[in-house]
């Protein structure tokens, strides 16, 4: 059976002769999108800081007909970030999207949060969207534009114990979302941000793991019988969410349908972060 949440909306090719460069593109979401925009005819170079993840997923990718391209990367070293952009539009000519989706977040008392937990958290999520998009300005600005899609979250909107880096970090995406749109406009970069909601990850249904010795106390006794509960009570519109539900936002900020979009953040969550029945800790966005 064909799973409705991965037929494509967009019309084949239509992101043809587009390069795209997409941070944290090996896995979960960030392969969603890499994947999505593959489909849609751009060249995807996958970028992350380990080796094995962005082979695997430009082999995954070639092996259906897709072109896709390694990036070994560091988001936080901006010297790298400028070498890499730079290599990019040396032998693609152009870079018509980032998509800055390297993130690292973990949940951690922030009464104990360590400097270096901090600074790690900040530095990959904030510095490295900065980085990212400081290093394709001027391509983008040569060519006559181009499109910046970064990641938020929606969990700063209401304040989240135990992520106090990762909903600073990602408030701080949103305010230089903004920033760079009204600034680099007249150059014509459209730079938007996209808060997801929650999707199935392995943290995720670590969080929903019932405790080994829970037995008959526990009321739902799998994982999966946690998070379908979950999403009955806690997402309004019934369902967890996929990468390729943050795909198609990408996609569409990516296409001529974005022409006029530029300084928005959109909350891609099923209504999760407005409902009032979700507990606290399990969303992912």
């Amino acid at each position: 059976m064909i799973d409705p949440h991965q037929v494509s909306v967009f019309r084949p090719g239509l992101l043809d002769g587009q390069v795209v460069f997409i941070t944290g593109g090996g896995t979960g979401i960030g392969f969603g999108i890499s994947e999505l925009l593959a489909e849609l005819g751009a060249h995807v170079v996958i970028a992350s800081r380990k080796a094995d993840h962005v082979e695997h997923a430009v082999q995954t990718l070639a092996a259906r007909g897709h072109r896709a391209s390694a990036a070994v990367l560091d988001v936080r070293n901006a010297e790298q970030v400028k070498a890499v952009v730079q290599e990019i539009a040396d032998r693609h000519g152009r870079i018509d999207v980032l998509v800055n989706n390297a993130a690292g977040n973990f949940y951690a008392p922030s009464a104990t949060l360590s400097p270096n937990a901090w600074k790690s958290v900040v530095e990959i999520d904030l510095y490295g969207t900065f980085h990212c998009s400081q290093a394709v300005y001027p391509v983008m600005a040569a060519q006559g534009g181009g499109r910046i899609v970064s990641t938020s979250m929606t969990l700063h909107y209401r304040g989240w114990p135990l992520m106090a880096h990762a909903t600073a970090a990602k408030a701080g995406v949103d305010a230089l979302t903004r920033t760079l749109a009204v600034e680099w406009a007249p150059q014509r970069i459209r730079v938007n941000a996209i808060a997801p909601g929650p999707i199935p990850t392995e943290g995720v249904k670590k969080a929903f793991t019932p405790p080994a010795d829970s037995g008959a106390a526990d009321v739902f006794a799998t994982a999966e019988e946690k998070m379908a509960e979950y999403a009955r009570t806690g997402i309004p519109l019934g369902r967890w969410g996929t990468p390729r539900d943050i795909a198609n936002m990408v996609a569409f900020l990516a296409s001529p349908a974005g022409d006029w979009i530029t300084g928005a953040i959109f909350v891609v969550d099923g209504g999760e972060w407005l409902s009032k029945g979700g507990r606290q800790g399990m969303g992912d966005g």
